[in-house]
């Protein structure tokens, strides 16, 4: 699968391309922004974009109005297609958000529901009572998503809803060649739907990627070879911020390995989990960390730890952004160019190493030296082996080990390194050894 060996880069298009926060209508084709950072994105060594979703919506385009028609905000549909074409010619392939739990009040067949009641042809899409009535007077009850009602969920168990949302995929394929789904609140879907999307998928494009959100609980329940090909690792995006804060990188270490490491026990050995250090919903990493001199770590970990990495647009320049508890504006902000600094090389030349070595992608997990400031863990496989030493002390730091023996090249530095049972750690510093 394409996915475990790239570096995915997410937008959220809405708030990327300045488009106003409610619908006002006006086609307006925003969208076409991407195309004037295609080439950065190529240099960065981006082998993704994850749109989060497109389609046309009434405010922050997870209450979708029609799956079909790109959102008037971000422009027509043949504004995207040009978008996708542009970014397949820099060779960097484009995954959806496919947002299947829920739709928007406005959604087309919700409105004829609301507009004929008993009489819609469509009441058995949604989930809903006539027994009862909804917060918006609508004479009926019907389930929200988590208690939102203006989202309102879909009925996956109804075939003719699984038949439309699958001729939108196949749509979505055909008009722009996706090449795969991120499958919103994938906790929430029904399983048999998302086989059946699976296989769908397959047919039309067999190395066709399906990646779910999930917060919690065991993604071995959908993260298989009947369901989807990856998810996100929630557990482990706490890891990298909180270990550093903390002063406790046994944390994250502790995630890791019962994730991945050589135990029979451990939980995920094999997977492909999406990583990040930030996202649409989550305060960014560069405001949530206490001390400024552990970004770099951050990402030296995030490009080295098992999984598939996924950027946050203007996280590699160490954009900020704090979570409200009303609104999300101030995570999705516009920039109108890329602003690439010293830590945009350090995370290009991360990409570049994960891309150019192996072990990085698939291999094996296991901690060597774990200490609170300082982690050093092996990832193996067939064709290498390399150590990764972080560092997060502010003074310098000799690491002992039976297994830091030999010559070893620093992959990020290009520097030999003679190893006699211990190795020397600068503060501050993530560095990779090619063993």
């Amino acid at each position: 699968m394409w996915a475990y060996h790239s570096t995915f880069y997410q937008i959220y298009p809405i708030g990327f391309c300045g488009a106003p926060l409610s619908n006002d209508g006006i086609v307006t084709p925003r969208i076409r922004k991407v195309l004037d950072w295609t080439d950065y994105l190529q240099s960065l060594g981006i082998d993704a974009i994850l749109f989060n979703p497109v389609f046309e919506s009434d405010t922050h385009s997870y209450d979708t109005k029609d799956f079909t028609k790109l959102d008037c905000r971000l422009g027509a549909n043949s504004d995207f297609s040009e978008v996708c074409q542009s970014l397949h010619a820099h060779g960097i392939k484009i995954v959806l958000d496919g947002v299947f739990n829920h739709v928007g009040r406005n959604f087309w067949a919700f409105e004829d529901v609301r507009k004929y009641k008993w009489d819609s042809a469509y009441k058995d899409w949604f989930h809903i009572s006539f027994d009862g009535n909804s917060c918006y007077n609508d004479g009926f009850w019907y389930e929200g998503w988590e208690g939102h009602f203006e989202l309102v969920k879909l009925n996956l168990q109804n075939p003719a809803v699984v038949d439309y949302l699958l001729s939108c995929v196949q749509k979505w394929i055909t008009e722009f060649d996706i090449d795969g789904l991120r499958l919103d609140v994938a906790y929430s879907l029904d399983r048999n739907f998302m086989h059946r999307l699976r296989n769908f998928c397959a047919e039309l494009k067999p190395d066709f990627a399906l990646i779910g959100e999930v917060l919690f609980g065991d993604y071995n329940l959908i993260v298989n070879d009947e369901l989807l090909h990856s998810c996100t690792n929630y557990e482990c995006y706490k890891g990298l911020y909180s270990s550093f804060n903390d002063r406790n990188l046994f944390e994250i270490a502790h995630s890791l390995n019962r994730q991945f490491g050589p135990e029979q026990w451990c939980i995920y050995r094999g997977k492909h989990l999406m990583t990040f250090a930030d996202n649409h919903d989550v305060t960014r990493i560069a405001s949530i960390l206490n001390n400024p001199s552990h970004l770099p770590l951050v990402y030296g970990l995030l490009f080295s730890m098992p999984g598939i990495p996924c950027l946050y647009y203007g996280s590699e320049w160490g954009a900020e952004g704090v979570k409200s508890p009303d609104n999300d504006y101030a995570l999705r902000p516009c920039f109108e160019k890329p602003l690439p600094n010293t830590l945009t090389d350090f995370v290009s030349k991360l990409i570049s190493v994960r891309k150019s070595h192996d072990a990085l992608c698939n291999g094996s997990y296991r901690n060597v030296v774990i200490q609170n400031h300082q982690l050093i863990f092996e990832r193996c496989s067939e064709s290498e082996r390399i150590l990764v030493a972080v560092n997060a002390g502010d003074n310098e730091y000799t690491a002992y080990s039976d297994e830091l023996n030999g010559t070893a090249e620093e992959l990020l530095s290009g520097e030999t390194v003679n190893m006699n049972g211990q190795v020397s750690l600068p503060p501050y510093s993530v560095q990779y050894f090619q063993m």
